[in-house]
């Protein structure tokens, strides 16, 4: 259940090896415009890891690497998780993420990422609902969390930002 692979794409659990491509996109500022707005230091980027890496102990599931079948190449992330984020109303369901690599956008490459690991959440993990929560911004991933079949939900402020908050629900 851990590793998912796709027409184009291979999804494997996070581990330590993807702390330097990790590194490497969260100083990409086009990427982090719409995240944190900031770049992120090698320290912030290792306990995000730690935390991604420890979902799949606690929860037995978490953040995929995302690597390209052609080449290998890492190109981002995707996963469902439990921040337990400091957020009125509290998240009541696990919280779907993505993030790719900018040089990477444009192809499909996060659609079909986000599909495959919906089809795993639907699935094998039988989750009900699913969350996530999108920067108002971020028009690209407000547009992919849409054709993905989540709905806005509601707003929330987050770290000073206004984020929505968007809710999926397993299809019947």
């Amino acid at each position: 259940m851990n590793r998912i692979e796709t027409a184009r794409l291979i999804l494997m659990p996070m581990t330590a090896d993807d702390f330097e491509p990790l590194c490497t996109l969260w100083r990409n500022e086009d990427f982090v415009r719409d995240i944190t707005r900031r770049p992120l230091t090698p320290e912030e980027v290792w306990m995000r890891l730690l935390r991604d890496i420890g979902h799949w102990q606690v929860f037995g599931y978490g953040n995929w690497s995302i690597r390209l079948k052609d080449g290998g190449n890492w190109i981002g992330s995707v996963g469902i998780f439990n921040y337990m984020r400091d957020i009125e109303p509290v998240f009541d369901a696990p919280e779907m993420g993505w993030g790719l690599d900018p040089a990477h956008h444009g192809h499909g490459y996060a659609r079909e990422a986000v599909n495959a690991v919906l089809d795993l959440a639907d699935g094998d993990l039988s989750l009900e609902r699913t969350l996530c929560m999108i920067s108002h911004d971020n028009e690209p991933s407000r547009k992919l969390a849409r054709k993905a079949g989540f709905r806005y939900r509601h707003d929330v402020t987050y770290h000073g930002e206004i984020a929505s908050v968007f809710e999926r629900l397993r299809p019947a």
